[in-house]
């Protein structure tokens, strides 16, 4: 059984306003965590291939399963999408909150486009609530403008009984005319994308996803903070297996900064839920792994074991027999302005 390896990755990439992001006047915006498919239903399907490319503008994944059994095996394949948490002054990079499909998500088997259906629930305080929100006329999605519009227009009968059910928060102050209240949705929404399909016996499938990944960040380098024992820099380490090559680059260009003499580094990070490839039956016969960082100014970091570089911006790692034990997290830091 083999697993990432906490071997870092650093090199230089370029990025001039790499994410829309770096322009927000908060501190940081924070990241939801997508991944792969998930397929719990029978033992004869086994993932020979799986082809990983992240960056922090696209994830492409390509899948060959194989089934490996005697008779064709009729199942449901599902790809769920991140939890979006609702929390009053949240700074969510939530993709587009407009739409249902607020990722992007598409899927292709051997080939043909597939329309999946969109299961969607909204849970508050533990409760399933999204029978209430649709009686109500009031849209799932916590962060969308629609739903704050009307959430404002619903009967106060409603928005009390929202209040009460743990789906809302409230707050009440001075606009210079007049007390104003506004209602805020603090619900969680639980998406999920599922179709059924075959898998004929002795075959294999071919399966292609790709959707736009949520990237988190700051407008400044926060992992050299530590203190009231509590270091960043240990979670970092932890989570992107930081070393001492990436520190010391770090650290001279944040110096640069300061003096002047060089533009502001902010970070980006970004996840992929990989554990989900464990699902299926097996280890995945091959796996490889593609990490885009952007431009050639960047710098990377994140875990794995015989990464090679792969191109100017790319660095690639492959695996047969992989059983992913960890999940993957990619940090990159670029200069985001003089």
């Amino acid at each position: 059984m083999k697993t990432l390896n906490p071997t870092a990755i650093l090199l230089a990439s370029a990025i001039s306003g790499l994410m829309p992001w770096a322009a927000l006047a908060n501190d940081t915006t924070a990241e939801l965590r997508a991944g792969g498919l998930v397929y719990l239903h029978s033992p004869d399907i086994s993932m020979d291939e799986e082809d990983l490319f992240l960056s922090a503008t696209e994830v492409r994944v390509n899948y060959v399963f194989r089934n490996t059994s005697a008779k064709d095996v009729e199942a449901v394949v599902a790809f769920p999408m991140p939890d979006v948490e609702a929390m009053p002054d949240a700074n969510v990079d939530a993709g587009d909150m407009e739409a249902d499909n607020f990722l992007g998500f598409s899927v292709t088997q051997d080939g043909t486009a597939i329309t999946p259906t969109l299961d969607q629930h909204v849970v508050a305080l533990g409760v399933d609530r999204t029978e209430d929100l649709r009686k109500a006329g009031i849209p799932l999605l916590p962060y969308s403008e629609r739903t704050y519009a009307a959430l404002k227009a619903a009967p106060k009968a409603i928005q009390d009984d929202f209040y009460a059910k743990g789906l809302t928060d409230t707050s009440t102050y001075d606009a210079g005319q007049g007390m104003v209240t506004d209602i805020t949705p603090v619900w969680t929404l639980k998406s999920t994308y599922w179709w059924k399909t075959t898998f004929p016996a002795g075959k294999t499938v071919r399966v292609s996803h790709r959707y736009k990944p949520s990237v988190g960040g700051t407008v400044a380098l926060t992992f050299f903070d530590q203190g009231d024992g509590y270091s960043t820099y240990d979670e970092y380490k932890k989570t992107y297996c930081l070393d001492d090559a990436f520190m010391k680059t770090a650290r001279k260009l944040s110096e640069a900064s300061k003096k002047g003499t060089g533009p502001t580094y902010t970070e980006s990070w970004f996840s992929y839920v990989l554990t989900t490839g464990a699902n299926w039956s097996g280890p995945i016969g091959k796996f490889r792994l593609t990490v885009d960082k952007g431009k050639p100014e960047n710098y990377v970091s994140f875990c794995g074991s015989g990464v090679k570089k792969s191109g100017p911006t790319t660095f690639t790692m492959e695996k047969t027999d992989f059983s992913p034990e960890e999940d993957i997290n990619v940090l990159i830091i670029s200069p985001g302005g003089e």
